[in-house]
């Protein structure tokens, strides 16, 4: 009779590492109160004369209020980001994160008022995009990408008018931007 073996296989590794370094500044969050996560952690407006001030351009999509919160980005980061880490390379993808990052941090301080945001939803809807266009030949546009544009797009848009929670549906709709552009992008 043969012996099976599971093997754990490192499989996206930027992908994990952001799982990780995320899961870490939460924890740092919840050792400092809450500092870690104002200081680094979140972005909003402040002096551009501060160094941190460009840190938390970058790092805000790490930062998460609750475990829960880290749960349900994780989830979807986990689930998506091996697929598009598989397609672009683990380089070009934490490129992805790193611009998808700063274009909803700065978007976030000029129209997103006096509020800290913190948390990887930017990323997820980024990530959503992307996968969408993954079809995508050359001066084509896939019909999935039309359909997840019109079901994400409408719930954020609906989202944004119509209630008063604290999920900032501007950075939703910026991540999914950056994804289909990034996607289309790189199929040209």
């Amino acid at each position: 009779m043969k012996k099976s073996k599971i093997i754990f296989t490192f499989n996206a590794p930027a992908v994990l590492c952001f799982a990780l370094l995320s899961l870490g500044a939460l924890g740092l969050s919840i050792l400092t109160g809450g500092a870690s996560s104002r200081m680094v952690f979140s972005v909003y407006r402040s002096s551009f004369l501060n160094p941190l001030s460009y840190v938390r351009l970058f790092c805000h999509v790490l930062g998460h209020t609750t475990f829960s919160h880290y749960v349900s980005n994780m989830a979807l980061i986990l689930a998506l980001g091996p697929i598009v880490e598989e397609r672009y390379g683990s380089w070009r993808l934490l490129f992805m994160f790193a611009v998808t990052a700063l274009v909803s941090g700065l978007f976030h301080i000029f129209f997103g008022g006096n509020s800290m945001l913190m948390g990887a939803s930017g990323i997820v809807y980024m990530l959503i995009f992307l996968a969408s266009t993954s079809g995508a030949k050359g001066g084509e546009i896939p019909l999935t990408l039309v359909a997840v544009a019109a079901l994400y797009l409408t719930q954020e848009i609906m989202g944004g008018l119509f209630s008063a929670d604290n999920i900032s549906h501007l950075s939703h709709i910026v991540g999914g931007i950056c994804g289909a552009v990034m996607g289309l992008f790189r199929h040209r």
